[in-house]
């Protein structure tokens, strides 16, 4: 499982971008699934056909992004988010263009308070000598990436893009460790969750699943001082009940309950204040899709060092499996 995500965490992918992460993905399953297709949109579709109601599994490739704006006469990027940032975490943070090109952002020196730093205020710095210099390099509307090594001690690890890389390796372990099932499954590798959730929509409105858990990363509560939450590191994987996307499906929520139990898998329960994932946008495909949502505890999500643990990672892998082979029916 390290070695996996070690792999997908290294890839390149920001929201609209996900070709190099997606032919990993590929790679790591075929042979094990009876379709492969990519749609209009770049979602990874992997099926795994069956006589039962179609159930829809989802993951989102992508991750937060930074994309060039304007390149002023000295040679410095200005840039707009790809994704959700704090802008405390990209001060003096290393990034990477897909073409390798490494820069530090940073801010203009006349802010005399990080309080006062803003994306507008801000920039990346490539080493150009001027505006020519920088465009043999970069071109406006390019993205980058953060760009910092995996890394971890023991089950710890961590590294950017575990959100939501971490999710695509509990699928790919998932769809290899899985025999058989009442259901025909959807694994989708979605595009441009960052960004709304736009890849599972397109994708849900075409397969008309009966049913779908999305797999995405969630808050901990279990450092200093942090915001009060249930979820911890390293105790299971949670449960989704409610976040600003969706109201899980009852049913679903009880079914992964009732899976996770019977399995003695360690599960937490999850209520997020803020954010949302692919759940909510296939909740709402077309006339409405029961959904639920499995989440791995993440630390320090959308900076450039996220942590996971990497039994949380196998708890889901095992309930996500066993679900799949016990059937969901609402």
């Amino acid at each position: 499982m390290k070695q996996l995500l070690k792999k997908l965490t290294s890839a390149y992918g920001p929201s609209g971008n996900e070709e190099t992460v997606r032919e990993i993905i590929k790679k790591e399953i075929e042979g094990c699934v009876d379709e492969i297709k990519t749609d209009s949109l770049g979602n990874l579709i992997a099926v795994k056909k069956g006589s039962g109601s179609k159930v829809m599994i989802a993951a989102h490739m992508d991750q937060i992004g930074l994309v060039v704006t304007y390149i002023d006469d000295t040679g410095f990027l200005r840039f707009a988010p790809a994704g959700g940032f704090d802008v405390t975490d990209l001060i003096d943070r290393k990034v990477i263009f897909g073409n390798g090109i490494v820069g530090v952002v940073s801010y203009e020196n006349e802010i005399k308070e990080i309080k006062d730093v803003t994306v507008n205020n801000m920039y990346i710095d490539i080493g150009a000598k001027d505006r020519e210099d920088a465009l043999t390099k970069v071109q406006e509307g390019d993205a980058a990436v953060y760009y910092t090594t995996f890394g971890g001690n023991g089950d710890r690890v961590t590294s950017c893009a575990l959100d939501n890389r971490s999710s695509c390796a509990v699928l790919i372990e998932t769809i290899k460790n899985l025999k058989d099932s009442p259901h025909e499954i959807y694994f989708v590798f979605t595009v441009q969750e960052e960004l709304g959730s736009r890849g599972a929509s397109t994708a849900a409105f075409a397969i008309e699943p009966s049913a779908c858990i999305a797999v995405d990363v969630t808050d901990t509560g279990d450092t200093p001082k942090s915001q009060p939450m249930s979820v911890k590191l390293g105790e299971g994987p949670a449960i989704k009940v409610f976040d600003q996307s969706v109201m899980v499906h009852p049913a679903i929520k009880n079914i992964m309950i009732d899976e996770a139990e019977k399995l003695g898998v360690p599960y937490q329960m999850e209520v997020l204040k803020a954010g949302g994932t692919d759940t909510g946008a296939v909740a709402l495909s077309k006339s409405g899709v029961p959904s639920g949502c499995l989440s791995i505890p993440c630390r320090y999500m959308h900076s450039d060092s996220e942590m996971v643990d990497i039994s949380d990672m196998e708890g889901g892998v095992k309930l996500l499996t066993g679900l799949l082979n016990d059937g969901i029916r609402i």
